[in-house]
């Protein structure tokens, strides 16, 4: 018998709330088992899980982790899974640094007009003295 575990053992082992996996059940990112009313998940779910959530940490959209997802059973030792990643993730890195670089001006722009407010502040403060 195939080892699972329940949709609270899945939120406590992975830190998400049950709308969260019911969630990706619905969006067939995971497919538990059912037992009646119960679901429960299997070491692939647990597994699927995992690269979920990592995919979002990395800001991958929810079709693109489920295209990844898919090709796993494509029979070819996932080595499409693993290009396709390797693909998404080089385009993800890209855009994560274009936006680092973005918010780093928008940080020393602001920077320089808090100084020139402050500048200012000072300059009117001595005068009202």
């Amino acid at each position: 018998m195939e080892e699972t575990q329940t949709i609270q053992q899945m939120c406590a082992t992975f830190g998400v709330t049950p709308r969260t996996l019911r969630f990706y059940e619905s969006k067939e990112l995971l497919f538990p088992k059912r037992e009646g009313t119960r679901r429960l998940f299997t070491r692939r779910d647990s597994a699927r899980l995992k690269l979920i959530l990592r995919g979002k940490r990395f800001g991958f959209s929810l079709e693109e982790i489920r295209q990844l997802l898919d090709m796993y059973d494509i029979g070819d030792g996932q080595a499409t899974q693993f290009q396709e990643t390797y693909r998404i993730a080089c385009a993800r890195l890209e855009d994560m640094e274009r936006q680092r670089d973005e918010l780093n001006e928008a940080i020393d722009e602001l920077k320089a007009q808090l100084d020139w407010g402050r500048q200012l502040l000072h300059q009117k403060t001595r005068t009202a003295d």
